[in-house]
């Protein structure tokens, strides 16, 4: 799925329970019966992963051999986490003496300025294409290994059809006015959900923020760090304001906001809306689908139409500073993030964009993925792309916590429980907060 994750915590009671049950039968050991150093020299290391309908256990056991067999003196004990959360759970094994020796996916903010993760040298960063991808104070914790495009807006190219759409939206004017005409044949707009995962809210507001205010300032959220700009500035209540306009005219369906992740795919597989704002890892669940010939892929579009793509790169793997196999830590991650059979298949199973050097991907991808993917190298080649609001990771990142805050926000201006003034007002209060 995603490659970022959000700060929230479970109550202590829950965390502990959760640790408990996840380090005593969520965990793989890849060199069954190895210490953790014998006396042939091998050398186990603890490795935190998370598993999705797309990434499946057997997808992270036959990742971790490819470098096993590769380094025979190295032997993997797999962590999984028992929530979406794994940034909090690494906490929560960090707090407990049991920060795992490498790890994926999880935010370094609060981890490598502490000094928890190991920071990588340029010599060790020349294969990735951003080297530079979410640092923090100028130094890289987590390997800049993938690049996804967030949101995509998938669309279903038959209820455009029938709403009398022949080709999706340029422009904002003329999202509008799609989305005027899908209401008009009796067809939801939008499939914007949130729930129990919250996360499916904030993706309207990453392309309103997009195209409204990083498109202005890319590098608006190192200001808000600096206290230069707030979300209180018009800009920023420009891009809720428009969300709360397709709330209020019936394009998002508040209704839906209750669906987690998962009901939300399905319900833009299942027709109960024509378009599904979404990170590019849908385009894995789109291409193993049926209708995959019938779903089509456009940018959040811009006020002049001109092109402009939001992502982040990052999400790679992390390693523990303090770790007692350190060199074989290293060695394992970058060995993992390099192997062109695991890039291949991060791009097959969460279709990912890896952001190694002179990768292509796999010439027999579905054709959402190809779409997706070519959406975002011709923003690459026209030098317009500009970071994912509430998705960075590194110095731009939002504060720890706020993500939850901002997902917050958004499901309060869709529902009308907050006027986007309110909703930036808590913001920038929330932030005071944090920071």
């Amino acid at each position: 799925m995603r490659i970022t994750s959000s700060t929230r915590t479970a109550p202590a009671a829950l965390a502990v329970a959760l640790l408990t049950a996840a380090l005593a039968g969520c965990s793989v050991d890849e060199g069954a019966g190895a210490s953790d150093q014998d006396g042939k020299g091998k050398q186990q290391i603890t490795f935190l992963t998370f598993e999705t309908p797309n990434l499946t256990p057997a997808y992270w056991d036959a990742a971790i051999r490819r470098v096993t067999r590769k380094y025979p003196d190295i032997t993997v004990k797999k962590l999984v986490a028992p929530t979406a959360d794994r940034t909090a759970y690494a906490k929560q094994l960090l707090a407990s003496g049991q920060f795992p020796d490498v790890m994926i996916a999880v935010a370094p903010t609060g981890l490598g300025d502490a000094g928890n993760l190991y920071a990588w040298q340029d010599t060790e960063l020349k294969d990735f294409a951003v080297p530079d991808g979410g640092a923090i104070g100028g130094k890289v914790y987590q390997l800049p290994a993938n690049t996804q495009s967030i949101p995509v807006v998938y669309y279903r190219k038959s209820m455009f059809a029938k709403a009398g759409i022949s080709a999706p939206p340029k422009t904002y004017d003329e999202l509008l006015a799609d989305s005027r005409k899908l209401k008009a044949k009796g067809q939801q707009p939008f499939v914007v959900g949130g729930g129990k995962d919250a996360f499916p809210s904030v993706l309207p507001l990453t392309g309103a923020v997009a195209t409204d205010v990083y498109k202005k300032d890319p590098d608006w959220m190192v200001h808000r760090r600096e206290g230069k700009v707030k979300f209180t500035d018009p800009a920023f209540v420009g891009a809720l304001t428009k969300i709360q306009k397709l709330a209020r005219s019936g394009y998002i369906d508040k209704k839906m906001v209750s669906l987690d992740y998962a009901a939300t795919e399905q319900a833009f597989l299942k027709g109960k809306g024509a378009m599904y704002p979404m990170g590019c890892w849908f385009a894995a669940a789109a291409d193993k689908s049926d209708l995959k010939d019938d779903i089509g892929v456009f940018n959040w579009p811009t006020d002049d139409g001109s092109v402009l793509s939001s992502g982040y790169t990052g999400g790679g793997l992390s390693v523990n500073a303090h770790s007692k196999h350190l060199d074989a830590a290293k060695k394992f991650a970058l060995a993992f993030q390099l192997d062109k059979s695991n890039l291949d298949n991060s791009v097959k199973s969460d279709s990912l964009f890896p952001a190694v050097k002179g990768y292509t991907p796999p010439t027999d991808t579905g054709p959402v993925f190809k779409e997706s993917y070519d959406l975002w190298q011709e923003s690459v080649r026209q030098k317009a792309t500009v970071k994912a609001f509430a998705w960075e990771t590194g110095g731009d990142a939002l504060l720890p916590g706020l993500d939850a805050k901002v997902h917050a926000a958004v499901q309060d201006v869709i529902l009308g429980r907050k006027s986007p003034q309110e909703a930036a007002r808590f913001l920038d209060a929330e932030w005071e907060k944090a920071s």
